[in-house]
Parts: structure tokens; C-alpha cells; sequence
């Protein structure tokens, strides 16, 4: 399977969770695609040019197991899943990360529920 990471960087420790839930024998390969989309241009354009960069055929784009982890702009995400879908007829496997429970981000979302 293959896994086309447009956010942060995973850790090994993600990928080793990440591995025990999925459902198929093969090993997950991982590809980093550094992602910093322009706010001011169209992101149409941009995540186009990501997605070819990757060089994958239009048969792999069809056939391969793929797994994506979205960039984080909500817009950009967006973009790409109209992007895949039309690539691929249909929507990718996402990956969902959680906060972990009692780390910096989870404690101020927590706090911020109060304000």
C-alpha cells in the first residue's frame, strides 16, 4: 500500500500504529510530498501539480492500494479530494490523525471550549 503523505511528517511510531489497523498483509510505503500551497494563487493549479509530481500512471492512480493524508488547509484538502476522486473514480482511503490525550494541542482545544 502505498501512502501519500501531503501533511507533517509521520513518526515511526504513527506508521507502526497505522500498520496493526489496516486490513491488508502488504507493508505500507511511504511518500512525503512537501506541501506549502499560495493562499493567494488557485489551488486547483497547485495540488494538480503536486499530484503529477508523484508520476504514477493513470493505471496506478486506478489500481493501487492508496491511503492519503491530506494537507491540513481545509481548502486545499478539498481541492485534492475533487483532484483524486477524478483520478482515481473514486475517494482515497484517509488517514485520520487524533490529539494525543494529555499533550500540548489536546490541553489548549480542551481550554478553548471555555473561552
Amino acid at each position: 500500500m502505498l501512502l501519500l503523505n501531503f501533511a507533517h511528517l509521520l513518526t515511526a511510531a504513527y506508521l507502526s500504529q497505522l500498520a496493526q489497523y489496516l486490513t491488508v498483509a502488504e507493508t505500507v510505503r511511504v511518500m512525503d510530498i512537501p506541501t506549502q500551497l499560495d493562499t493567494r494563487e488557485q489551488f486547483a493549479l497547485q495540488v494538480l501539480v503536486l499530484l503529477v509530481s508523484i508520476g504514477l500512471t493513470p493505471e496506478q492512480w486506478q489500481t493501487e492500494p492508496l491511503l492519503v493524508n491530506l494537507p491540513s488547509l481545509n481548502y486545499a484538502a478539498a481541492c485534492m479530494l475533487a483532484e483524486l476522486h477524478g483520478r482515481m473514480g473514486h475517494f482515497p482511503a484517509i488517514v485520520r490523525l487524533r490529539k494525543v490525550a494529555d499533550s500540548l494541542p489536546a490541553v489548549r482545544e480542551t481550554v478553548r471550549t471555555l473561552r
